[in-house]
């Protein structure tokens, strides 16, 4: 096969990013796939008499006989697509992964040269220009120090590989870093579904706040449709749209919480004497081993917390979870570890700036949505998490280690301990990092190179 050959579709966007849908060349397409297996929902033959169909008719032809009038959602899901968006803000991302069945990637800060890197200013003026042009400065200033200043506090080891160690510094580096970073800078991801989730998804995406995630959904439902043309259409049905509008414009950002310290507060309603019929798999689970999935019958847990929207990002990644979407303001204050870090002679330049930045933006003639834009990864938001035990001691585990997020790691630990208090005395045991807080070079190696 001719990989020049295949025929992506690309359509652009008005920021200058763009949306492909990936050809993989299959000769049989997620389309004639995924019909092939709904076939065998209404007769015994085998695949070979359902191949004998497809190509005595041809695909196309195929397709408009049996695909289109079946009319069941099932069949999408028997088939994939794959969708690459580049040249977006980081409220893209965010926006497209919140969604239970998303699959995908993001650019991870680490790996973007934000020197060059385009940042969207939907505003279009001087004010919105000045404040993300800061921002870039900041940003490329403390990376500066940083870089040097991190190795007198975490100096190599006797026998360290000074490779790797180099890498560590940078990622713990580039993490600080990154809450100096506005929302506007830009960034890539890819977004892997099968049809049905495409389609669903896409109808809530088309009614969100921002404009620029309606039109990433828009374009990318154009291109899915010339791609895959039996499984999509512009078909729209008034009442559902007014109520998926409505709902998106009243009830996607969540910007309140009941409480205002340091702490995470919880909520549950599990049911105890239904858990106990679990305690052998609680107390018996090995390491790097997940619970039963069916003990997500018990019941919920509900966690609220102030975070970084940089480390929002990352927990965001656990879809086995609920998550409500944070509104990114100034209105919670600037991260204090981001400070904590930059050490003495760079913290007090930098709180000053953060002040000037955060009366900058909030001077800004525009919506509290469009303002996210303009305001830093470093700002804390609100975040509630709902999810049953297998998905929360999952992420806990995972995210309490020493090579996560130190924003984010707290927050896990904090809820490690809430699930020991309540469950402990139940069986459930937690694996968790007995040095969760130490520097570990091996950060350096969390990377994709070429092999030598």
């Amino acid at each position: 096969m001719d990989i020049s050959s295949l025929k992506h579709i690309e359509r652009p966007l008005k920021n200058g990013g763009k949306v492909i849908v990936v050809d993989t060349g299959a000769v049989l397409g997620p389309e004639e796939l995924a019909m092939i297996q709904a076939m065998k929902s209404r007769s015994v033959g085998g695949f070979f008499e359902h191949m004998k169909s497809l190509i005595k008719s041809g695909p196309k032809k195929f397709m408009e006989t049996f695909y289109m009038g079946y009319g069941h959602k099932s069949i999408g899901d028997c088939g994939n697509a794959t969708v690459i968006v580049e040249g977006v803000s980081m409220l893209v991302p965010k926006a497209v992964q919140d969604w239970p069945l998303y699959s995908g990637q993001e650019s991870s800060t680490r790996f973007i040269d934000f020197s060059k890197q385009i940042f969207l200013n939907p505003l279009g003026s001087a004010e919105g220009e000045k404040i993300q042009e800061r921002w870039r400065t900041a940003y490329l200033h403390g990376l500066g120090w940083l870089q040097v200043g991190l190795k007198s506090r975490f100096p190599i080891n006797e026998g360290e590989d000074e490779k790797v160690y180099n890498k560590a510094i940078n990622a713990r580096a580039f993490d600080i870093m990154r809450s100096f970073l506005p929302a506007g800078a830009t960034t890539d991801l890819t977004w892997h579904m099968n049809l049905r989730q495409f389609a669903d998804e896409l109808l809530c995406l088309r009614h969100h706040p921002l404009d620029e995630v309606r039109e990433v959904a828009e374009t990318t439902e154009d291109a899915l449709m010339e791609m895959y043309p039996s499984s999509f259409s512009k078909k729209r049905h008034t009442d559902t749209e007014q109520y998926v509008e409505e709902i998106m414009s009243e009830n996607y950002y969540d910007a309140d919480m009941i409480h205002a310290d340091d702490q995470v507060i919880f909520f549950d309603n599990v049911f105890m004497r239904l858990l106990g019929q679990y305690r052998k798999a609680m107390e018996n689970r090995p390491p790097k081993t997940e619970l039963p999935k069916k003990i997500r019958e018990c019941g919920n847990l509900t966690f609220e917390f102030f975070l970084d929207f940089g480390s929002f990002r990352d927990i965001q990644r656990h879809r086995a979870v609920v998550q409500q979407m944070p509104l990114l303001s100034t209105r919670y204050g600037f991260h204090p570890w981001y400070f904590s870090e930059l050490g003495e002679g760079l913290r007090g330049e930098m709180k000053s700036f953060v002040y000037e930045q955060t009366v900058l933006i909030n001077n800004l003639p525009t919506t509290k949505e469009i303002r996210q834009y303009y305001t830093g990864m470093g700002f804390n938001t609100t975040n509630r998490v709902t999810g049953d035990l297998h998905a929360l001691v999952y992420l806990v585990e995972l995210r309490g280690t020493r090579f996560v997020h130190p924003t984010l790691r707290r927050r896990a630990l904090q809820m490690a301990d809430v699930l020991m208090m309540r469950f402990g005395k139940n069986g459930l045991v937690l694996h968790l990092d007995p040095e969760p807080n130490r520097f570990d070079i091996r950060r350096g190696t969390h990377d994709i190179v070429i092999k030598s």
